[in-house]
């Protein structure tokens, strides 16, 4: 009873519940909730897409060639 004052130990209102009980109070007699959505599932994933890589290509080689041309016609 640490912080309590000696003289107030034998006050009932200083009796407190342990741990278990105070936290299993409010708890159902089965505590176990199934999921809503489970885990796992019945077909396998989809194998991820990705974008193609001649978008990419295409989208760097505009950029380097927006800098030349930058560079070419501003000196």
């Amino acid at each position: 009873m640490d912080g309590v004052d000696p003289r107030a130990a034998g006050d009932p209102r200083n009796v407190y519940p342990s741990d278990e009980r105070f936290y299993g109070s409010d708890r159902p007699v089965n505590p176990l909730i199934p999921e809503d959505r489970p885990r796992g599932g019945r077909r396998p994933p989809a194998p991820m897409k990705h974008r193609g890589t001649w978008g990419t290509v295409a989208l760097i080689a505009c950029i380097i060639l927006l800098i030349l041309v930058g560079i070419a016609l501003f000196p």
